[in-house]
């Protein structure tokens, strides 16, 4: 390979929006970055993703596939493997995409090319590895969530609530953007009514911020949607 065509993006992924202001990204791109440096990669851009590594349908992972389908770079840099998904079966569901789209992906952290060792028969070893990789993963998500879980009946137990996230239109300062999004989504006369992945397009396009600051997704708007109904 030539130090041209020697270029990738980067994928970086938090599980929820909350920590999108912790020093998750920031660690993850700098792990990026130094495996990049060593190997003589150009990142032509960052893709940021604030979803649960147990859902595949994420809008900056289908972004940046559709992105590099078009402008030729086919590597994509993350810092580990539970940094791309936290269960197996979608773990390889994503990585079968990537297989099928002719896209490589690189762990930062051991310098796997992990959908290259997938695919090796001569080394059923690498694919193994891999497959441990999503197992550990897996298991260290389903050991927080119990953690988790056991923190809020305690503190239920204790106090007799335990609140969660207040869902989006909670604070006065969204109402504004609760209302946009009900204009995009009102059905003109005689024309189709807007879709959820147009609508969100829209706001980002508008520069109307989410709670977070990430861009909206069509998730986002399908479920506020759902929720003023």
């Amino acid at each position: 390979m030539t130090k041209q065509n020697k270029i990738a993006v980067g994928y970086l992924r938090v599980s929820s929006k909350g920590q999108v202001k912790g020093h998750g990204f920031a660690r993850q791109q700098d792990e990026i970055k130094a495996y990049a440096k060593r190997h003589g990669y150009e990142i032509l851009e960052w893709y940021k993703e604030a979803y649960t590594g147990t859902e595949e349908d994420r809008p900056e992972f289908i972004r940046m596939v559709e992105d590099l389908l078009s402008n030729g770079c086919r590597t994509i840099i993350i810092e580990c493997m539970d940094r791309f998904g936290r269960r197996s079966m979608v773990s390889e569901q994503l990585l079968a995409l990537l297989i099928r789209k002719d896209i490589a992906m690189i762990s930062a952290m051991t310098g796997q090319n992990i959908t290259e060792d997938v695919q090796d028969e001569n080394d059923p070893w690498k694919k193994f590895i891999v497959q441990i990789q999503n197992n550990i993963a897996e298991l260290d998500k389903r050991l927080l969530v119990r953690k988790l879980r056991k923190a809020r009946e305690a503190k239920r137990a204790k106090t007799g609530r335990c609140e969660g996230r207040k869902p989006y239109g909670y604070y006065p300062e969204e109402d504004e953007i609760i209302k946009r999004i009900k204009e995009l989504y009102r059905k003109p006369h005689g024309e189709k009514r807007m879709g959820f992945r147009t609508i969100a397009r829209q706001l980002n396009k508008e520069g109307i911020p989410t709670r977070s600051g990430v861009p909206w997704s069509d998730t986002q708007v399908k479920s506020i949607i759902a929720r003023k109904k």
